[in-house]
């Protein structure tokens, strides 16, 4: 694989090719941009090409908790030293510092390259220090293609591309699912029709499903992605019923906007139309507000069955109505 290979990143791949054929690569980047648009394969490759004169291996050091310790020693296989820091947006104000202070002074041989899902989130002091190198949305059509031709059908192709809203990488993991037999794009017809016809003596019930259903996508993963922790593999599972649940409201919501834009679930146009005539504008937004905050919960490692009740019971109409009031 190559610079040129990376999928549909042609802005960012250009930024780098020109400053590495002018010979003004910079000490330190931050690759922005949102998950699975390959920043991470922009930088393996772009590591590789600046260890390119290694005579033997031509290796990354991923550095988390000790980067700052392992600056300090020269390269011995090339010229330079490649470090990159996966989620530095997750770095506290601590650790931002002390990082800062090897970015302010660091070693001729080191580059350090930040890859960031939440620009917002780093000192500013951290950013001007770095070539910030930005990642765009990849193409609804090219997540289409790629994952047709990893065999999944039309139909759910489109609806995960939509669902990734341009994370290729996102797309990617919950198609892998459907050949693995675990068939994420049913369980989402099946969630979404629960949701169009949801009331308040069934929340409880739907949100016990969503447990049963996170656990069924989480052991599919774990079948595929073995070097994935059991707990990150759960909270992804449940990111992406809470996902798939904010979509069906986003596109209610549209519906009573009339805002004319295409579906996340045009697959089940009759369920959306149903919940757009339950929840207008202000109502689905409420809905789409409380989902936000429960990926922030599970980020928190809340408990599973508390994420699923409580979002489903203030989706319950009568609740719904009773915070109207």
């Amino acid at each position: 694989m190559s610079l040129t290979e990376v999928f549909c990143q042609d802005r960012a791949i250009g930024i780098l090719q020109r400053g590495f054929a002018a010979d003004k690569s910079a000490h330190a980047y931050i690759f922005a941009g949102l998950e699975g648009v390959g920043k991470y394969k922009t930088a393996r490759e772009w590591a590789r090409l600046l260890l390119r004169k290694s005579p033997v291996d031509l290796s990354i050091g991923v550095i988390r908790e000790f980067l700052i310790q392992q600056v300090s020693m020269r390269p011995s296989l090339s010229a330079r030293r490649v470090f990159v820091v996966s989620e530095a947006e997750k770095l506290n104000v601590n650790s931002q510092n002390a990082l800062l202070k090897v970015l302010e002074e660091p070693p001729h041989y080191c580059t350090i390259i930040l890859l960031c899902t939440r620009l917002e989130r780093l000192l500013p002091t951290i950013k001007s220090r770095c070539q910030i190198v930005r990642f765009g949305p990849v193409d609804e059509d090219r997540i289409v293609s790629r994952l047709t031709e990893m065999g999944v059908g039309r139909e759910p192709a489109t609806f995960f591309a939509r669902l990734a809203q341009g994370s290729l990488g996102l797309a990617c993991q919950w198609a892998r699912l459907e050949p693995a037999g675990v068939g994420l794009f049913d369980i989402k017809r099946k969630v979404i029709a629960s949701l169009a016809a949801l009331e308040m003596a069934d929340a409880l019930d739907l949100a016990e499903q969503l447990g049963g259903d996170a656990r069924k996508i989480a052991a599919g993963w774990a079948d595929l992605d073995e070097a994935t922790s059991k707990s990150d593999l759960n909270r992804r599972a449940q990111k992406t019923l809470i996902q798939i649940l904010v979509s069906a409201l986003r596109d209610a919501m549209m519906l009573s906007a009339d805002r004319g834009r295409p579906l996340i679930n045009a697959d089940q146009s009759r369920e959306i139309a149903a919940l757009a005539g339950r929840f207008d504008f202000e109502r689905a937004a409420q809905g789409i507000t409380e989902g936000y905050e429960m990926l922030r919960w599970i980020e928190a490692n809340v408990n599973e069955r508390l994420i699923f009740d409580r979002l489903l019971l203030r989706l319950a109409p009568s609740a719904i109505m009773a915070r109207t009031w």
